[in-house]
């Protein structure tokens, strides 16, 4: 006879993913589509990437914020104007951050490396790296193809944010 005991509330699956939590804000509902922006936190535009994330930049803040918007599967019926709470896997985010930046650099470094020491010129070896680089941003783009053909970036639907929310990582 065995005895099944609940597992505390705060312990964690280690078959589910690590989230990573944003807040968003449902801009239009198209059947069964709900198009979400994501919300800026105040400490966005206050951070080094903050040219890079959208957050200042060429154009207005409606324009930026514009081609940040995403699709979600609009199974809790939400509707415009409400707050989101959307998770992406940490891991998957983890993988799309290594196939942005490190794949690029490192067959331009790869590539750099082999240039210098089969032909041992400054000239042959820059440009070879500038080559490298070329392709590993064409492979970057392959990479993040194929991440998001599996859906591995697709954020999920998590809850209706509460009247105060911020963002988190859960």
């Amino acid at each position: 006879m065995s005895i099944d005991v609940p597992a505390p509330e705060d312990s964690t699956d280690p078959l589910q993913p690590e989230l990573v939590e944003g807040l968003a804000r449902v801009v239009a509902v198209e059947g069964r589509l709900a198009w979400l922006e994501p919300e800026q936190t105040t400490s966005c535009g206050g951070c080094a990437a903050s040219g890079l994330c959208g957050a200042k930049g060429i154009g207005t803040t409606a324009s930026r914020l514009e081609m940040r918007r995403f699709p979600l599967v609009n199974d809790a019926h939400l509707a415009v104007g409400e707050r989101v709470v959307v998770g992406v896997d940490a891991r998957a985010l983890l993988k799309a951050s290594g196939t942005a930046y490190a794949l690029p650099l490192g067959i331009m470094l790869g590539a750099g490396g082999v240039a210098q020491w089969i032909a041992g010129s400054d000239g042959i070896t820059m440009a070879t790296m500038l080559a490298g680089l070329g392709v590993g941003l064409l492979a970057a783009r392959w990479g993040a193809r194929w991440l998001g053909a599996r859906g591995q970036l697709a954020p999920r639907f998590l809850r209706r944010a509460s009247a105060g929310e911020t963002c988190r990582i859960e």
